[in-house]
């Protein structure tokens, strides 16, 4: 059994995975509401809310499925905001030293990347490892709020980035664009929300860097160029084509996707027998259905993390590192830190 601590944005999250079975139990505290009311995340308060909670939540699950079968404790040890890490890892350091396990530091990107795979490990667990083999080399698109990544992870579990954003990552892009549009925060539920109906070509809005070569994403100047649009219209112009408005602009960020996951599999020469999507922006229905029609296309399986794993939450966590231990940190709990803002290697 693996017991996992997750706190590297806003929300406090902990889990129990047995190999033998799947996810156990997994618990979640969202701060939304909170910092909806702020227009974003204000680190300050995502660290207090961690403080307030990541116990209870640890309590809850002592209380219920219990910590006797727990072999080792597993924490997110970056990227994200360093004072919210720091709030798990002291817990998880902790919980080691009492239970008298390992403790093993995760890369949450690494949680995004094989958060697809849980729903493979559920249905048969005895027979992962063969449908894992079956599904390498494999194409990992990741779309959250920070980051925006093309990873390949190879025939040996190897993770290798291949493209990042340049500069803004798509869910920024959706959540800065919501707030130009006045429609608040999180951006890209709302954005989909009001796209119903709309348009998505009534607006030619750039795709970012056009090279079919080139897989690196960009989305400034997608958001750039909705400010000078928006400076040209009234407010009653603006509401009038509110659907239009948000169909053309999440059609772009979902095409600047698509266009680049396409591009990674035709330079894969075949290479792929599988593309994964993970992160908080893959809940988008159009991107979805974007991605699964590219699998389709490059005649590869389509694997698409579940709803409840998408965002932050320690059930990917505890998963990657029983999937992916090469790629975890397990110096022990008085090496263990909290890691800098970086991508998997």
């Amino acid at each position: 059994m693996i017991l996992a601590i997750e706190s590297s944005c806003d929300e406090s999250a902990v889990a129990l995975f047995d190999p033998g079975r799947g996810l156990v139990a997994e618990l979640v505290h969202s701060q939304v509401a909170l910092h909806g009311r702020h227009g974003g995340v204000v680190p300050d308060l995502a660290t207090r809310e961690h403080l307030r909670h990541v116990g209870p939540l640890l309590e809850q699950l002592r209380d219920g499925p219990g910590f006797s079968g727990v072999k080792e404790v597993v924490v997110t040890s970056g990227p994200g905001l360093a004072a919210c890490l720091a709030v798990g890892v002291a817990a998880a350091k902790a919980l080691s030293l009492s239970l008298r396990v390992p403790v093993t530091g995760v890369n949450h990107l690494r949680g995004h990347v094989w958060s697809p795979f849980i729903p493979v490990h559920a249905q048969a667990p005895a027979d992962f490892p063969e449908a894992l083999a079956a599904a390498l080399p494999h194409l990992a698109l990741v779309v959250s709020g920070g980051n925006t990544l093309l990873i390949r992870v190879g025939e040996e579990r190897a993770l290798r980035v291949l493209s990042s954003t340049r500069d803004d990552a798509a869910g920024e892009a959706l959540d800065k664009g919501a707030k130009l549009l006045g429609l608040g925060y999180p951006g890209g539920p709302l954005i989909e929300r009001r796209a119903a109906g709309g348009n998505p070509a009534a607006f030619d809005f750039p795709r970012g860097i056009g090279r079919r070569d080139e897989l690196d994403f960009s989305f400034s100047g997608l958001k750039t160029s909705l400010r000078y649009l928006l400076e040209e219209m009234t407010p009653l112009q603006v509401e009038e084509r509110m659907a239009d408005l948000c169909a053309s602009y999440q059609a772009a960020v979902v095409d600047a996707l698509a266009r680049k996951t396409r591009a990674a599999l035709r330079q894969g020469e075949g290479g792929y027998r599988s593309l994964g999507i993970s992160g908080g922006v893959s809940n988008n229905g159009a991107l979805r259905a974007a991605l699964a029609s590219e699998a389709v296309k490059a005649g590869v399986e389509y694997l698409a993390a579940e709803p409840r794993h998408t965002g932050d939450n320690a059930g990917m966590i505890a998963f990657a590192a029983w999937t992916d231990p090469a790629g975890c940190d397990r110096s022990g709990v008085r090496a263990l830190r909290v890691a800098p803002d970086a991508a998997p290697a």
